[in-house]
């Protein structure tokens, strides 16, 4: 390199050399002048897109870029056996192995995806003239446990993980060299293979999926399962079940065993009658969630055997079927002291299932979306009874017309803390106000 003076009798001329203009000459790479953890800093800023082509510079960028990867979700198993992927990614704690354990092929054009994998499929079993049934091949039990123990050495620094088909033997692996990891999912296992959660010191959020439509349908989650695992991980803080069977022993065994617990989730369950009035048990629940569940409790019994959550703040109802009046008015009842309600897209609520609600009388916040049966004769007195009601949501419930709107409600609205009201697109507050910042002042914020 030089620079010229403009002392310098050649002052009207400024060079800058950096290389060789010979064509013969290759071009020089200035960034080893950085030292890697400069180099570090710099890429650390990039794009996940950006990442990926800067990490075909050079071998050296190639290495520091595979280390900024901290989450990764698997899709060719071999990458994890050979050993590649914990020498590619060596700073992972966030890894998803399911989708490589289904076995699918890569150039087809038909795709089926549902909210756990996306899998490509060549074509279709017909059972009969009228029905064409897709039937998924996974991995080998012992294939599944070797990748676990290539992942568990090679990355021991997890704190999230996601398996799919592991044994107990596989979950043992991950148990004795991932000391750090504080979250896990597992999809396809057994009763018996839960007792490897012993060894999991730190573990504290827990997904259990039993069964998915039209992955896999077998249920391999029971009281028993449940049982184990209330008595080897006393110290969860959020437990989610999918698809899972069980009855009022396990649930119960859950909330005597596992004390620390303030969220706990049911997606699609399978529970036996009667299993709600275990929730009482939960003596630190904060939060309970139901999603996609075809009914809450079939038979939950005489209303003074269910007992209360005591600590329970909030109830979320989302894309659940509530034909059921019966087990959703005990499902109230145990959930009285609950602060914040919500329902979402939920088949079934109407006015004579919406007015058990009244009975939590401490609800502060309520949210209501896609509930089409529910109309004002019900929705008005529920919520002129919530005497602490500041927040309120109605969004897409057609039937709640502002027409029926009573003078009490009004009122009502006129001293929230915050509003958003779309009940359907001919909604009076809706066209008259949108756009005007009426009600968007002071300590309020009222969306219209």
């Amino acid at each position: 390199m030089r620079l010229n003076s403009p002392n310098s009798p050649n002052s009207e001329t400024l060079t800058l050399t950096l290389g060789s203009n010979s064509p013969n000459s290759s071009p020089q790479d200035y960034t080893i002048l950085l030292s890697d953890q400069i180099l570090t800093r710099i890429l650390s800023n990039f794009t996940k897109p950006q990442l990926i082509s800067s990490s075909l510079v050079c071998k050296r960028w190639l290495r520091i870029s595979g280390g900024l990867v901290t989450t990764l979700r698997l899709l060719d198993w071999e990458f994890l056996v050979s050993g590649r992927l914990c020498f590619r990614f060596p700073n992972l704690i966030d890894v998803d192995v399911v989708q490589a354990c289904v076995l699918s092929p890569r150039n087809s054009g038909i795709s089926l995806s549902n909210k756990f994998i996306s899998v490509h499929v060549n074509s279709f079993v017909s059972e009969d003239d009228n029905v064409c049934v897709w039937r998924p091949e996974f991995l080998d039990t012992r294939l599944i446990d070797r990748g676990i123990r290539v992942l568990s050495c090679g990355c021991a620094n997890l704190r999230k993980l996601v398996l799919f088909g592991a044994s107990e033997d596989g979950l043992a692996s991950v148990a004795n060299e991932c000391l750090a990891l504080q979250e896990l999912e597992l999809c396809v296992c057994t009763d018996v293979d839960l007792k490897a959660l012993a060894g999991f010191r730190n573990l504290q959020i827990l997904k259990l999926v039993g069964a998915v439509n039209g992955l896999y349908d077998e249920s391999v989650v029971s009281d028993i399962g449940l049982t184990i695992l209330a008595q080897v991980c006393p110290r969860l803080l959020k437990l989610e079940l999918v698809g899972c069977e069980g009855s009022y022993d396990g649930i119960k065994a859950i909330g005597q065993c596992c004390q620390m617990m303030e969220e706990l989730t049911f997606v699609d369950h399978k529970l036996e009658g009667g299993w709600l009035a275990a929730l009482s048990y939960c003596t630190n629940l904060k939060t309970l969630r139901f999603q996609s569940c075809k009914f809450i409790d079939s038979n939950p019994g005489p209303n003074e055997h269910l007992g209360v959550c005591p600590t329970l703040e909030e109830l979320y109802l989302e894309r659940c079927q509530l034909r059921d009046k019966q087990g959703l008015a005990a499902l109230f009842l145990v959930c009285e002291a609950v602060r914040e309600l919500v329902f979402e897209d939920c088949w079934g609520l109407d006015n004579n299932s919406f007015g058990a609600a009244s009975i939590c009388r401490r609800v502060v916040s309520l949210s209501l979306e896609g509930c089409s049966l529910l109309t004002m004769d019900g929705f008005d007195p529920v919520v002129l009874s919530w005497k602490e009601l500041k927040r309120l949501s109605v969004v897409s419930c057609n039937n709640i017309k502002d027409s029926a709107m009573s003078a009490e409600l009004a009122t009502l609205f006129s001293v929230l803390k915050e509003l958003k009201w779309r009940p359907d697109s001919r909604s009076i507050l809706s066209s008259g106000f949108e756009g005007t910042g009426v009600w968007q002042k002071g300590g309020r914020n009222f969306k219209i």
